[in-house]
């Protein structure tokens, strides 16, 4: 039940009537017309913009049109007036039952109450973390990590197919690196000195896999050339640091349904067929590409590479995709794992990026319009560093990580739900400030506290009234005389509880989960704020001595407001809290 839906199908069929009745003029386009939640409460319960958008096709004055609209809409027994404000906006009332009939479809759906069919069951792949496998995941991969799931899963709720993907960045040299190092603690197992010389990872954690590499080789390779030991360690360590890396995630709540190896696209043939079909659309050359402007360096030589003519599809500059030695770029592996993806079927792909990676969002663009002929969207999302603090101090790094803090550090002092939800705190795009002190504070200043608090209030109230003898359970709550909902306190939170499926519509459209523990953090806010009133007002108390069915129906209310936080936090990933501590 979305009740902004349906007033706008109001607001549309109205506006069908004064086309056919010569009102307005035939053949208006109403992709524009919203209805939205006023600006200001005290104007009204929604507000459509549809005056000011059709003013100008319509050659009328906006005003005329709504006050037209007005007299449309005031004729609906959903509406208790529809007032012109301004140069053209309408200011809708809506009769309580609406918001009491609200409640009881809360209760009806209960944690599916808000879920859509937007995405059409279209097919979305989200790539999120994608580390290099060469230690554990770091606070910056934490918060990629929690985003894009937090994503995946308002993308499933709001009607999509999705695809959790991570991409295993294992054919780069960086794997190399990481052999060389797991091969000191290899020698530092079999009881020689460790040389771990600069360039390579000095972290504890590769300890154990150097020690499991000796129960499995024993001293064999202590004497065999680098030529001999490489590829086996190498592919030895990998795999160890994906165990690591799949067992940081468990502990954050994130589980992945595909992990695709980098390394799979060398030898395979694949990076040549995407290069092929880009060639065969004419976009790959032979050529020189001029010097970055304003900082030429000084052994910049032109030289001819192998170029993807990617500014025919929005880039800056035309991209190397093989260098002049005949090898490939970086770049192109990119674009096999995108030509594979597009391969899969999948209508829209999202990528979620460290901020470092920003300058290869125009790039990865084209190329996915490229091989996909527009068909297949790519929307790169960036996610910006995080600043950790405790005790006013910036937060010290991990020595078990050897230079940063780790998801485990993070996860282990203040639990996978605190971490995920302060992570949904700023938009992705936005640096972001972790306090230690101030997510574990119970207060205000704290959303994930307040949140929390909120639905262990309502559990509170539902076992208060089970001491109480008043039968509570949900089967019970919808059969309750929902129109002693009255008092404008009480259809204030019903209003709020009304917003989630726009909301979450909304959040799903713009592939921006962080609007989702916004709207929780102010739903949490009219419960507080309604429960404080409760405290000068005994009326408004959930629980009515000797009068069961104005309990019920009052607890009614309060539980539509927590299975909506419940499903709120769903989406987060974070478990709803029955009582606080």
């Amino acid at each position: 039940m979305n009740l902004f839906t349906e007033m706008r199908a109001l607001v549309i069929a109205s506006l069908d009537q004064m086309q056919a009745e010569g009102t307005l003029p035939e053949g208006l386009d109403y992709a524009n017309v919203a209805v939205e939640p006023p600006r200001d409460a005290a104007h009204g319960d929604m507000a459509t913009n549809a005056a000011m958008v059709l003013a100008k096709p319509a050659k009328m004055k906006p005003r005329d049109i709504a006050e037209a609209l007005a007299a449309k809409l005031a004729a609906d027994e959903r509406v208790t007036s529809a007032e012109v404000a301004g140069p053209g906006f309408l200011n809708l009332r809506l009769a309580p039952n609406l918001w009491q009939g609200l409640v009881k479809a809360v209760l009806e759906t209960g944690v599916d109450f808000g879920r859509s069919t937007m995405g059409q069951g279209k097919k979305v792949n989200v790539e999120y973390v994608s580390a290099n496998p060469t230690g554990p995941l770091h606070v910056g991969h934490t918060r990629g990590a929690v985003f894009g799931d937090a994503l995946a899963s308002l993308l499933d709720f709001v009607g999509f197919e999705v695809t959790r993907e991570y991409y295993i960045n294992d054919g780069g040299a960086q794997v190399d690196v990481l052999a060389r190092s797991v091969f000191e603690r290899y020698r530092e197992a079999n009881g020689l000195n460790p040389e771990i010389a600069e360039g390579l990872y000095p972290g504890d954690y590769l300890v154990k896999v150097g020690e499991a590499l000796k129960d499995k080789y024993g001293d064999s390779l202590l004497d065999q050339p680098e030529s001999v030991w490489l590829e086996d360690v190498r592919e030895f360590s990998t795999d160890a640091m994906m165990d690591l890396i799949r067992e940081d995630l468990s502990a954050l709540g994130v589980t992945m349904d595909k992990f695709y190896s980098e390394k799979s696209l060398y030898g395979s043939g694949r990076i040549e067929a995407a290069i092929a079909e880009l060639q065969d659309k004419g976009l790959i050359y032979e050529g020189v590409l001029e010097p970055p402007k304003g900082k030429k360096p000084e052994d910049w030589e032109p030289r001819e590479q192998t170029l993807f003519r990617s500014t025919d599809h929005g880039d800056d500059v035309d991209r190397p995709v093989k260098k002049s030695d005949g090898s490939w770029t970086y770049f192109a592996p990119d674009i096999a794992y995108h030509y594979d993806k597009v391969s899969r079927g999948f209508d829209a792909l999202i990528d979620v990026f460290g901020a470092d990676h920003g300058g290869y969002v125009k790039r990865m663009k084209a190329a996915v319009s490229a091989l996909s002929d527009g068909k297949v969207s790519l929307d790169i999302k960036l996610t910006q560093l995080v600043k950790l603090w405790k005790n006013g101090e910036p937060f010290k790094m991990s020595k078990r990580a050897g230079n940063f803090v780790t998801l485990r550090d993070v996860v282990n002092r203040v639990g996978p739900d605190v971490t995920r939800f302060v992570m949904l705190t700023r938009k992705n795009d936005a640096p972001l400030d972790f306090d230690f002190d101030k997510v574990l504070e119970q207060s205000k200043d704290n959303p994930v506290f307040y949140v929390q608090y909120a639905h262990a209030r309502v559990c509170s109230v539902l076992r208060k009234a089970e001491e109480a003898g008043i039968v509570a359970d949900d089967a019970t709550l919808l059969g309750a005389d929902l129109s002693k909902l009255s008092h404008e306190a009480e259809i204030a939170v019903a209003k709020k509880v009304a917003e989630w499926p726009r909301l979450v519509e909304i959040a799903g459209r713009t592939n921006e989960p962080h609007r989702v523990a916004f709207y929780l953090y102010e739903l949490a806010s009219e419960l507080h704020g309604f429960w404080n009133k409760g405290n000068e007002d005994a009326s408004l108390r959930f629980i009515q001595e000797g009068d069961a069915a104005t309990s019920q129906a009052k607890i009614a209310l309060a539980r539509s407001v927590a299975i909506v936080i419940s499903a709120g936090l769903g989406i987060l990933g974070v478990t709803p809290a029955q009582e606080m501590r």
